[in-house]
């Protein structure tokens, strides 16, 4: 593996030693290597990493159906869970923006102080993958090696509720070997948005469609994104049409040292 910069080494040394990992529900079923992939990557910059047992699901699916009452239980669990950390961090911008964005209104909706300053405390701690690397630790070569071509589709949420703007980006254009394709109309939603994609089936398969049109058109082997949902949502459309372009969550590519030699 290609050796780290030593303004990259020197930033990681200074960061906390050791940080939370919230690996979502999904994650945890469906994509358990883009949770692997995050600790590669971490533990390669010298930051420990820990795994609370306790924590579950955030309450997304509640709240973007409806059911907020439901997702109060989850709040509680998950401050429970973090409590004692000093910075989380998730593989998923659209369960980070659920937490910082409606965690405060669902404390406040249970009518108990307590739990709202417990929220209040915790919140700013929570931080997405790549807000972690790069303005935590300051690092943006994370010592990868990926020689593909490489389309980069950036979720909702991570675009229009964190404001993660070029931070992947960033990423990906230090790692060694890959080839940043750029993706049309890359800023367009996919289609998926949870139960969206269920309820409002026609209209999610015709975003779908061009989303998937997009990735063909990019020319390149692999999407990355930030959030395994949309990766899911859009690998299937790329599987039913025999693209043969696969999807991989960006800490997977962050975590790849395919190519390199020591």
């Amino acid at each position: 593996m290609p050796a780290l910069p030593s303004a990259s080494g020197a930033r990681a040394a200074r960061a906390p030693h050791r940080v939370a990992l919230f690996v979502p529900c999904y994650v945890d079923t469906l994509f358990p290597e883009a949770a692997k992939a995050v600790v590669a990557v971490l533990e390669r910059l010298g930051v420990g990493v820990d795994f609370p047992r306790e924590q579950t699901c955030c309450g997304q699916m509640h709240v973007n159906t409806g059911y907020q009452h439901e997702a109060v239980p989850l709040v509680r669990n998950f401050v429970r869970a973090f409590a004692a950390a000093e910075t989380v961090v998730a593989p998923s911008a659209s369960c980070v923006a659920l937490v910082r964005d409606h965690y405060a209104h669902l404390a406040a909706r249970a009518e108990d102080p307590a739990l709202e300053r417990e929220v209040a405390a915790l919140v700013p701690r929570v931080v997405e993958l790549t807000e972690y690397l790069i303005d935590h630790l300051g690092v943006e070569d994370v010592g990868a090696s990926f020689p593909h071509a490489v389309a980069f589709h950036p979720t909702c949420h991570s675009l229009r509720m964190l404001h993660v703007g070029d931070r992947p980006l960033r990423l990906l254009r230090h790692v060694r070997g890959l080839r940043l394709q750029e993706l049309p109309r890359s800023d367009q939603c996919c289609g998926f948005g949870g139960t969206f994609a269920v309820k409002n089936a026609d209209t999610s398969a015709a975003m779908l469609a061009d989303k998937v049109a997009d990735v063909i058109g990019s020319r390149a082997e692999v999407l990355v994104a930030a959030d395994n949902s949309c990766l899911m949502h859009i690998g299937g459309g790329l599987s039913r049409q025999r693209t043969g372009v696969r999807t991989m969550h960006l800490a997977e590519v962050l975590a790849s040292t395919e190519g390199s030699y020591a």
